[in-house]
């Protein structure tokens, strides 16, 4: 049975940094893309990153690109999501997914491709 939990979530300043983390347990992670999402009040859940089974090139929405990384320890068992340069349209809860692709090195950008989910942690931003 995979378990996702996420980590790190809090409230920081316009312009400061967050890392948020996803511990996965139960399977081997390296045979998982991993992705992060995220959901805000009265919003749609809405794609923010997405890495390959062993840390290919990650894919990012175009409104975090540059600003967000995200990363994986299949060894730990962990991927994680660095945030910089936040804004207050960041704020959401934030939820990790996994997914076994079905072409080894892709990862996906619609949440409907993933079929393992974290509870979320939220992530608020101040102005």
């Amino acid at each position: 049975q995979v378990q996702l939990v996420e980590s790190g979530g809090g409230l920081v300043q316009t312009g400061g940094s967050l890392e948020l983390s996803c511990r996965v347990t139960g399977d081997t992670l390296s045979d998982y893309a991993l992705a992060w999402f995220r959901l805000a009040p009265g919003k749609e859940r809405e794609f923010v990153a997405a890495i390959p089974r062993r840390g290919g090139t990650p894919y990012y929405s175009d409104t975090v690109k540059g600003r967000f990384t995200i990363s994986r320890d299949n060894a730990q068992n962990m991927v994680s999501l660095h945030m910089s340069s936040l804004k207050p349209e960041d704020t959401a809860a934030y939820y990790c997914a996994a997914t076994i692709p079905l072409i080894s090195n892709w990862a996906y950008r619609g949440d409907t491709e993933y079929n393992y989910w974290g509870q979320g942690t939220q992530v608020t931003v101040s102005s």
